[in-house]
């Protein structure tokens, strides 16, 4: 009994550096989001409902309701997108679907997240 205790302790622990090891390594490959925000062939969506769209958001971004973006795929294709809502659940919901679809898009997390980075650009920081 304390042998296979031992072991699955071993084993646990081997599991969870292998994992840290894996995320690690696909962190560096990530883009930095704030090139990607300011870059000129970028399309900024932001995935909320219209009234919290039209309350506030990142300059220049469109509005495609995360309950949309299965319908906008195709117009979305060949693009690079970034998305976002007001505290990233949806925007990582819309980032799953846009991923499995083949479309090129990037987490900006919330909208004031896209927005801190388009002033900060403009702030000349």
């Amino acid at each position: 009994m304390l042998k296979r205790t031992i072991f699955g302790s071993i084993f646990a622990s081997v599991l969870a550096l292998t994992s840290c090891k894996t995320a690690d390594t696909a962190g560096a490959l990530k883009p930095n989001i704030k090139e990607v925000v300011n870059s000129a062939d970028v399309i900024l969506i932001d995935v909320r409902i219209l009234e919290q769209y039209q309350a506030g958001t990142a300059k220049g971004a469109i509005n495609i309701p995360l309950a949309e973006i299965q319908n906008n795929i195709d117009s979305l294709k060949g693009k690079r997108v970034v998305v976002f809502c007001n505290k990233g659940i949806q925007a990582d919901q819309a980032m799953e679907i846009l991923k499995k679809n083949g479309v090129e898009a990037y987490d900006g997390t919330t909208w004031k997240n896209v927005k801190a980075i388009q002033d900060e650009k403009q702030s000349g920081k």
